[in-house]
């Protein structure tokens, strides 16, 4: 099968100069490319950053478990290191330390605060727009490329759940940017037949893992099969390169992982979630099988089924009341777009996009790169079942249909944020089979209804989310129906009128684009508003828990809006003075997260005075702690108000890790590391009654009076 494409032209005939300097082709591109295209994308790009950074300041110390976490390593690489909550390095977070390193290294060169912290993670964000919009032109091609990679770039940008997350310290911006890395090395690959693009896609696969662990293989059943399809050169020599990339990527995952099961346990923190302080049970259990198949696996997981958070599993997950505003919008189009995309590219190579096409390319017809491919014996491409166009297609599909299958069906732990793993491909998709269905539309009656329906079936579900909120923007959703049918019936009319409109299509064409994105556009600019929830990010109106994809997801009444749960600090991100957490920024006691059991419920941290800091300070001596408390969670909010102090966080993430035990803590007061505990108000006593019993029998009740408190709530005990 052969599409006839137009040889390439002089120089000369390009509408621009033969060549362009440096500055020149940052701002306008290469010689070759259309002159909307890099202006357009640089556009893109732009909104992009002002989306994710806009503001950034008011997100204060975002997720403050995490942030903790940047802060210590800033004052002790073995805390950086193992990712460590403390900087006396107790316990580590319940996740590999890669993305800390990140924003710890940021942190280290410009000094911690909110912006140090969170700029790379919108940066991340943008760089991953910019992969995407590369990876789609490549695939396609042409100045139809360029116009599929700015609608994928488009898409990417405005997807909510996106820009929520690429405001915030959550590990899934940087376990983002390198799968779409990876996917442009991969389709790369499937293109050129190098091994050695193929084993840098393995080795950014392998740093994701170090992110978020298992998460990152969700990619290896699109990544695998298709460049075994589709790549160049005879299959053993395809499956060989894969085998290769395999061990690179086996080594890149695990080294972290090996060093730290393989160092002494008394010389490094407990690893958090783990509940035989192993990285391996980590990742098999708490942040691997566990959430695929429900009841996280020991103390940190206690059995119970946190999926709530997003909803009940199923097939209808992402488009319920929880998540379907964050990243459903474009899923029917993708879908369409995918099938359709599949059956132009093979079936029909007049649906090809050609670089003649008047229709699309109007004037600057013949501007654009000519297709890469192999090239049969009179100088036509051939499109054959290896195409790349048909090849980048599967990877995406591959990509959103394991994504979706998981998402969905996971029985444990899942929160909205985690679909933003779903935008690369959405995007990608509705780019790519978007400008497919817009040149079948103009060549074959047979395909021509299929750009009218996906855009009228858009616009029939954006309608629907629009609509589980009434009060917030009413209009909104009568405004995108109304453009979304106008758009598809126009496009239908002018079709069935005969050739000759292509300009009133093209209109028609922009009013569908603009009444698809005028949803997630919507949604997208809320966490602009004010501070994210920063443990549960999500964008759009304000909904109670369960009952929409709103910004109060996590089950606070009423949709509580702002830092609640976690995001410490004053706009600048620098540590407050007083108590642990700002008025109205801490969480509600007895918020904690359901279902893991263990020392206890919500953040103890934030009910500790500035006048109980400053006697544990004059009171510590030498001790490595300033004091103990029941869980990380808690014992972040000690560690920013403090500007980094150690403080043992001894349950782990809500305080059901097993890394405290009796005779680990006599061993820290005899050896003076630790002079001072908390109980109470849902402290140890709830989760460990050995080592409350031993406190109480051997330790001395502090008055409050003696540091000018007045909580009767929980109790300071002074130890040794």
């Amino acid at each position: 099968m052969t599409v006839d494409v137009k040889q390439p032209v002089a120089a000369g005939d390009h509408h621009g100069p033969a060549s362009r300097g440096r500055l020149s082709r940052v701002m306008l591109g290469s010689a070759g490319d259309p002159r909307w295209a890099r202006p357009a994308l640089l556009g893109v790009l732009a909104l992009a950053a002002v989306l994710y950074t806009w503001a950034l300041g008011g997100n204060g110390y975002a997720n403050s478990y995490y942030s903790a976490a940047i802060l210590s390593g800033t004052q002790s690489w073995k805390a950086f290191f193992f990712g460590a909550v403390d900087a006396g390095s107790f316990i580590t977070v319940d996740k590999p330390p890669f993305a800390l390193w990140v924003m710890g290294l940021s942190a280290r060169v410009f000094g911690f605060g909110t912006w140090s912290m969170l700029l790379p993670q919108a940066l991340a964000g943008v760089g991953s727009v910019a992969l995407v919009h590369s990876a789609v032109r490549r695939a396609l091609g042409g100045v139809q490329g360029h116009a599929a990679g700015l609608v994928a770039a488009l898409v990417m940008t405005l997807t909510p759940i996106t820009v929520a997350i690429n405001r915030d310290n959550n590990p899934d911006t940087i376990l983002v940017l390198l799968l779409v890395a990876a996917a442009w090395l991969c389709a790369e690959a499937v293109r050129t037949g190098r091994l050695r693009t193929l084993v840098f896609c393995g080795l950014l696969v392998g740093l994701a893992f170090n992110t978020k662990m298992l998460q990152a293989y969700l990619v290896l059943p699109a990544f695998a099969p298709v460049y075994l399809y589709a790549a160049p050169g005879r299959f053993v020599r395809r499956l060989g390169h894969l085998l290769v990339a395999g061990v690179v990527l086996l080594v890149s995952s695990a080294w972290w992982m090996v060093v730290v099961d393989l160092w002494p346990a008394a010389d490094r923190p407990y690893i958090g979630g783990s509940t035989d302080n192993t990285v391996w049970d980590l990742v098999i259990g708490y942040n691997g099988l566990g959430r695929v198949f429900g009841g996280e696996a020991g103390p940190a997981g206690g059995g119970g089924n946190r999926a709530g958070f997003g909803g009940a599993s199923g097939v209808g997950r992402l488009f319920n009341d929880i998540i379907a505003g964050q990243i459903s919008w474009l899923i029917p189009f993708a879908i369409l777009a995918l099938v359709a995309g599949l059956f132009l590219a093979r079936r029909h190579p007049a649906s090809v996009p050609s670089l003649t096409d008047e229709s699309f390319t109007g004037r600057h017809a013949g501007e654009g790169r000519l297709p890469t491919g192999p090239r049969s014996g009179d100088g036509r491409l051939t499109v054959g079942r290896r195409s790349g166009l048909r090849a980048s297609l599967l990877l995406w599909a591959g990509w959103l249909v394991v994504h979706y299958a998981v998402f969905s069906f996971s029985a444990g732990t899942f929160h909205p944020y985690y679909t933003t793993a779903l935008a690369p491909a959405v995007s990608a998709l509705t780019g790519l089979g978007g400008v497919l269905m817009w040149q079948a539309y103009h060549r074959t009656r047979a395909w021509a209804w299929a750009l009218p329906l996906g855009i009228a079936v858009t616009g029939a579900w954006a309608f629907v989310v629009l609509r589980r909120t009434p009060d917030w923007t009413p209009w909104l959703a009568y405004a995108v129906a109304a453009l979304c049918a106008v758009a598809a019936v126009g496009l239908i009319v002018l079709r069935l009128g005969g050739r000759g409109r292509a300009r009133l299509a093209a209109v028609a064409l922009v009013l569908g684009i603009v009444g698809g994105l005028a949803g997630p556009a919507a949604f997208a600019l809320t966490p602009l508003a004010s501070g994210l929830n920063a443990t549960n990010p999500s964008a759009g109106p304000e909904t109670g828990f369960g009952g929409g994809g709103g910004r109060g997801g996590m089950g606070f009444p009423g949709g509580m809006r702002g830092r609640a749960f976690g995001a410490q600090g004053g706009p600048t991100g620098n540590p407050p003075s007083g108590t642990g957490s700002p008025s109205g920024t801490g969480s509600p006691s007895g918020t904690g997260a359901p279902g893991r059991g263990g020392f206890g419920g919500g953040d103890r941290g934030e009910n500790v005075s500035a006048a109980m800091l400053s006697y544990l300070n004059k009171n510590r001596g030498g001790a490595t702690w300033l004091l103990a408390v029941s869980d990380a969670k808690s014992a972040s909010s000690i560690i920013l108000s403090t500007g980094g102090e150690p403080v043992i966080g001894m349950g782990g993430f809500t305080g059901g890790d097993p890394a405290m035990t009796v005779a680990k803590l006599k061993e820290y007061v005899s050896s003076g590391q630790l002079k001072y505990i908390m109980l109470g108000g849902g402290g140890p006593e709830r989760g460990n009654d050995e080592i409350t019993t031993w406190v109480k029998a051997n330790g001395t009740p502090v008055n409050a009076s003696e540091y000018g408190g007045t909580d009767t709530t929980q109790s300071l005990y002074k130890l040794g």
